[in-house]
């Protein structure tokens, strides 16, 4: 855990080898506030001690499930070069890991964070704290503790690396998937926010070799640079979820985080009941920019596209028939763009749990 706690003078030789104790406990006193701003019922969200502590009395949980979620922000934090850009990869942080967690249902509790580098860097890391400690106030969850490692000779050349873990807790019987599921039942896409955090290593091998920089212009007309059009944070999809789920009868049998391996890999991970299949219409995905440019630009198939990236849809949604405008109205209330996206049929063939209809159309030809 972060420890601002060093007696100023006891780290010269240390300080020699590249590693500097003094900045280090600087730092974490420079960040407590941020943290402290995070608290929530169980948690003070005071750091500094051996570990975070977090009281699951003093939630309202009857018979609660701990969910664990770990993540990070991938070879995105490669584009982020800048105060604002390290806020954004602080926030993808957190989105990654709780979105997670609301996909099983889980309400977020609390958080921690890694950040590894070869040197401290004062303005960098706090930066990319505050976009933690903002998406943690988004998402409602404690930021307790986290660790700052500085390690000379394994991250070089300003080189540094992010992970994210969080906590959250679910009543017993609304573990999602739900069992409930059936042929017939909606699927329902909420709009992303772009790519997210990931594909970046693809996604940055295509602009190497097209020879584009983060600060080329995007071509979309719009006036924005590369990075600002790819570094747009992960959407945070646990508050209007989480008031849907709170319902009694809410209709949701299953809910997919769209990050690696895109709806091809995700949405199957929905399905608790054997013998089912998602059936989804390509043409339904709201595939703009940047994806139209990553289509081209990478000549990339439908079949690259689906396992790579999340073709507008950072999160799917399978609803009871019955009960789906109703949830993609309260969806709607909060601020989501719901979009149907296909059904759930009887499996065809076996082990076969989503099948793609047609193919990817550019929102912009539509």
């Amino acid at each position: 855990m972060r420890d601002s706690a060093v007696k100023k003078g006891a780290s010269d030789a240390y300080r020699r080898s590249g590693v500097d104790i003094d900045a280090g406990s600087a730092f974490a006193r420079a960040i407590a506030p941020l943290a402290r701003r995070t608290a929530r019922r169980g948690a003070s969200a005071e750091i500094g001690g051996f570990g975070g502590v977090f009281d699951l009395a003093k939630t309202r949980f009857d018979d609660p499930l701990l969910i664990a979620a770990s993540d990070g922000a991938g070879t995105k934090i490669l584009l982020a070069r800048t105060d604002w850009a390290w806020r954004v990869v602080g926030m993808d942080l957190v989105a990654m890991c709780v979105n997670d967690l609301i996909a099983q249902g889980a309400e977020p509790l609390f958080f921690l964070d890694y950040i590894a580098s070869g040197a401290l860097n004062m303005a960098r890391d706090t930066a990319i704290v505050e976009g933690i400690a903002e998406a943690c106030r988004e998402a409602r969850c404690a930021l307790i503790g986290g660790e700052t490692a500085e390690m000379p000779g394994l991250y070089q050349n300003n080189l540094y690396d992010l992970a994210g873990f969080a906590v959250g807790a679910v009543e017993r019987g609304r573990l999602l998937p739900s069992r409930s599921a059936k042929a017939g039942d909606a699927i329902l896409g909420l709009a992303s926010n772009g790519v997210h955090a990931n594909g970046f290593s693809l996604l940055r091998r295509i602009m190497d070799e097209k020879g584009i920089h983060a600060d080329s212009d995007f071509p979309d007309q719009s006036g924005r640079s590369f990075a600002e059009t790819l570094l747009t944070p992960t959407r945070l999809y646990v508050r209007p979820i989480l008031k849907l789920l709170r319902k009694e009868n809410h209709g949701v049998r299953g809910l997919a985080h769209i990050t690696g391996g895109g709806l091809i890999d995700n949405l199957p991970r929905a399905l608790a009941q054997k013998g089912l299949t998602a059936k989804i219409r390509a043409d339904a995905l709201p595939m703009g920019e940047p994806f139209g440019w990553l289509k081209e630009a990478g000549n990339l198939s439908d079949a690259e596209m689906l396992r790579t990236f999340n073709c507008g849809v950072g999160m799917a949604l399978i609803a009871a028939a019955d009960q789906a405008d109703s949830i993609a109205e309260t969806l709607e209330e909060e601020g989501e763009r719901v979009i149907p996206l296909g059904r759930l049929q009887k499996e065809k063939a076996r082990g076969k749990k989503i099948e793609i209809i047609g193919k990817l159309t550019l929102a912009a030809n539509r």
